[in-house]
């Protein structure tokens, strides 16, 4: 007996709807799997009036007030931002790397998500997935999380390999293509990705091609005595200065950031400046330290990274100290030691700018 069209359309969409994830799930039904962590930033929006570089003095403190002692590190999440690169933080679990990503987000009034990374995820989760609308009768695309404008990676090396590539397209064209449509992402996009030390268990070491795709990598380490003793006394009852993060405002907005941005990258770099990136980036390349050299790509973060730190501190122009600042970041998760493969050091970084003359 022939079966109507209504049970051939519902053997049809059971048949071809896409396999269970866990986006999927959610998609399906709210009810199945939670939506991923999305924090939009408060209703009361910024000033309109184009933002003074003066502003960032003033997020500095602000954060530094949440994230105790941790000012150069801060400082450099921020310039990294302004570069527009993506940051990784590599440290202990509980020092602080959620914080910070919370933190800057919500100061600077961008839509935030966060993506907990485990061995069992899969893109699709990550960047979203295509399911079977019954009422339209044709597929309807639910995007993940990657669709913010901050997102924080959450101990992004528990996550496979496979998974990990799925950030690749992403943080390189700010974009992502899923079955065979390119979808732009929201502007300005900000990967901030935490990952434990590859001693740990259960973790993937990123790949180079991943790593590079990291302006910047930071470490915020133990807190120092007084900055420790304060988190101590004023913990209330979430044990820590996380539960102020509601009473900070937004300094920016996306366009305010933007501007900031242009401006950064509108810092004067002088010729000698230049010569002395193109002797340090030379100097990795001929040493008989590292496996390979900083890239043009590595050259190209320095210079952006190094206009920011100037930005950030008022200055029209680039000093060597804002290099320097800047280049134990950009640098050592892209060069290898030749004996073992390991990072290299910051007494690394600290030897190849004694051995390199200042312009």
């Amino acid at each position: 007996m022939q079966k109507p069209p209504e049970a051939l359309c519902d053997n049809l969409s059971r048949r071809f709807t896409v396999p269970f994830s866990p986006a999927h799930a959610y998609a399906q039904n709210t009810r199945t799997m939670p939506a991923p962590e999305t924090t939009a930033p408060p209703v009361k929006p910024p000033s309109a009036t184009p933002a003074s570089p003066a502003i960032l003095t003033e997020i500095i403190a602000a954060a530094g007030r949440i994230v105790l002692g941790k000012e150069t590190q801060i400082r450099l999440a921020i310039a990294c931002l302004l570069a527009r690169g993506h940051l990784l933080i590599e440290d202990l679990p509980g020092v602080g790397k959620t914080t910070l990503a919370h933190t800057l987000a919500r100061l600077l009034g961008l839509q935030f998500s966060r993506i907990q990374f485990t061995s069992d995820m899969l893109p699709a989760d990550v960047i979203g997935i295509s399911i079977f609308d019954r009422e339209r009768n044709d597929f309807r695309f639910i995007p993940g999380a990657l669709f913010s404008q901050v997102l924080l990676a959450d101990e992004i090396n528990r996550a496979t390999p496979k998974t990990q590539s799925a950030l690749l397209e992403a943080m390189e064209e700010r974009q992502v293509t899923a079955e065979g449509e390119t979808r732009r992402l929201p502007e300005p996009f900000f990967v901030i990705a935490t990952q434990n030390p590859s001693y740990q268990v259960g973790t993937f070491p990123l790949p180079e091609s991943q790593l590079d795709r990291f302006l910047m990598r930071i470490e915020l380490g133990y807190p120092d005595p007084a900055a420790e003793r304060t988190l101590l006394a004023n913990s209330g009852k979430y044990g820590g200065h996380r539960e102020h993060l509601p009473e900070l405002s937004v300094q920016l907005g996306p366009q305010q950031l933007a501007a900031l941005q242009d401006a950064a990258a509108a810092i004067h770099v002088a010729p000698a400046l230049l010569d002395y990136v193109q002797t340090l980036i030379a100097a990795t390349r001929h040493s008989a330290k590292f496996i390979h050299g900083l890239s043009p790509r590595a050259a190209l973060a320095l210079l952006g990274a190094a206009r920011a730190w100037a930005f950030i501190d008022g200055r029209t122009m680039v000093l060597p100290e804002d290099i320097q600042a800047v280049l134990p970041g950009i640098a050592r998760h892209r060069l290898h030691h030749v004996n073992g493969g390991r990072h290299a050091q910051a007494e690394d970084i600290e030897e190849l700018i004694r051995a390199t003359p200042l312009p």
